[in-house]
């Protein structure tokens, strides 16, 4: 995946980053949230791939706000009009003259006000988790405010918008990142100031661009009834309920359906690629036994400690992690000597932890179809991952074969019938 390039556009005397990707008949503006970091969403998966998905049937323009990420910062946190300028100076920047606006949370009402004031230039609008007037009472944005002064970037604010990924270690690293490049303390605490006296209930009835309100039926931080209450107040809004109450965008994918709908009129069915990569299985030896030896308690901590060791080594050897398969893991790779090394390293990563791991790979063609891959070659590593032994790396001949010259070493294992291969596969452990 490649990163866009940061830009920058000149609003009056401030400078507002922005990047452009995608490509598809319509230009559509994403309007960020209270805070916001253009280089940092790309350092998430599930982030990246949710822009993605917006990229593949348009031209996305998206920015972070003054005073917020890589744009200037600002004195005091400025007013919707000086922001609506930010968006005209954006898309004429990317060379836009008439885009959809995606706004979401905080800045849904940045977009609806563009909407309706700016009609020549909004063809259409996309309201998620928005509000025409701050719904969150004071007494809860107090403890908020409290933690921004005493711990901001520690990430704990995250319980408040994804409740659902609030225990998951690397979402909690990844969002105390995300809080401290979006905003220092000062910034986002004068930026809660400005939503809690936002209120754009008195021009919502002005808009008359195609809209689209979409919610979350059990919205942990932004109740449902300020959706539907803008749904009902524009001019021919439809409404979407979604199932769910995190409040973060990216853990919903099915949003991407929903305004690829509404802007070409269809969803595109999705499409599959077909690369050529090393796809590497993890497992803990013996998890059952240790679990029923230390207690839930103590075997969850250890969970996250060995997935935090994980994803660390998948991100210094530039592995993709697909999914996390309870004591173990599925990862990709597009480079058989750095998948090896990584099982290695992962190896001893863990072995402070007074576990074993077991790792298996092989390299093939696979199928990546939305957040999944697919095909023989995943089967493949999986079955010679459960024939390795406790610390023991297995690969197939195939990724033998590819690093020759690498300087690994590998000891024979013999040849093994597989399931769903004709003949046997010869397997080789990699020497530490």
């Amino acid at each position: 995946m490649v990163v866009p390039i940061t830009r920058y556009a000149k609003s009056g005397n401030v400078h507002i980053a922005y990047q452009v990707f995608g490509s598809g008949p319509n230009d559509l503006v994403f309007v960020p949230g209270f805070i916001s970091h253009l280089e940092n969403y790309w350092e998430h998966p599930d982030l990246a791939r949710w822009l993605l998905r917006l990229g593949s049937f348009a031209r996305v323009i998206m920015f972070d706000k003054r005073g917020t990420g890589l744009s200037d910062p600002v004195a005091a946190v400025p007013s919707l009009d000086l922001r609506m300028d930010d968006v005209r100076a954006v898309m004429d920047a990317a060379g836009s003259e008439r885009a959809a606006v995606l706004g979401v949370s905080e800045g849904g009402a940045l977009a609806a006000l563009f909407a309706a004031t700016y009609p020549q230039r909004c063809q259409q609008a996309v309201l998620y988790g928005a509000w025409a007037r701050f719904p969150v009472p004071a007494e809860v944005l107090e403890p908020l405010f409290k933690y921004i002064d005493r711990a901001w970037g520690n990430g704990l604010s995250l319980a408040a918008f994804a409740p659902s990924r609030q225990t998951d270690p690397a979402m909690l690293h990844w969002w105390g990142r995300f809080e401290r490049l979006g905003a220092s303390p000062a910034g986002v605490t004068a930026v809660l100031r400005m939503c809690a006296e936002t209120d754009v209930s008195d021009i919502v009835s002005s808009i008359r661009v195609p809209t689209l309100v979409i919610h979350c039926k059990d919205d942990a931080l932004i109740p449902l009834e300020t959706g539907r209450f803008l749904a009902q107040s524009i001019p021919g809004a439809r409404l979407v309920e979604l199932p769910g109450q995190d409040h973060l965008f990216f853990l919903h994918e099915q949003i991407g359906d929903y305004v690829e709908e509404f802007l070409t009129g269809s969803v595109s069915a999705p499409e599959s690629e077909r690369v050529l990569a090393t796809v590497l299985f993890t497992d803990i030896v013996g998890s059952t036994a240790r679990a029923e030896q230390i207690g839930d308690r103590r075997w969850r901590d250890l969970l996250d400690a060995h997935h935090a060791s994980v994803r660390r080594e998948l991100a210094r050897y530039r592995g993709s992690e697909v999914k996390s398969l309870g004591d173990g893991f599925l990862a990709t790779f597009d480079g058989p000597a750095r998948a090896i090394r990584c099982a290695r390293a992962i190896t001893e990563a863990i072995r402070p932890l007074e576990i074993q791991i077991r790792c298996g790979l092989h390299t093939g063609e696979i199928e990546i179809t939305g957040n999944d891959v697919q095909g023989i070659a995943v089967h493949i590593a999986s079955r010679v991952s459960a024939l390795a032994g406790a610390g023991e790396t297995l690969v197939s001949r195939t990724v033998k074969d590819l690093v020759a010259g690498s300087g690994l070493h590998f000891e024979e294992r013999g040849r093994h019938a597989l399931k769903g291969l004709l003949e046997p596969m010869e397997l080789y452990a990699a020497s530490p």
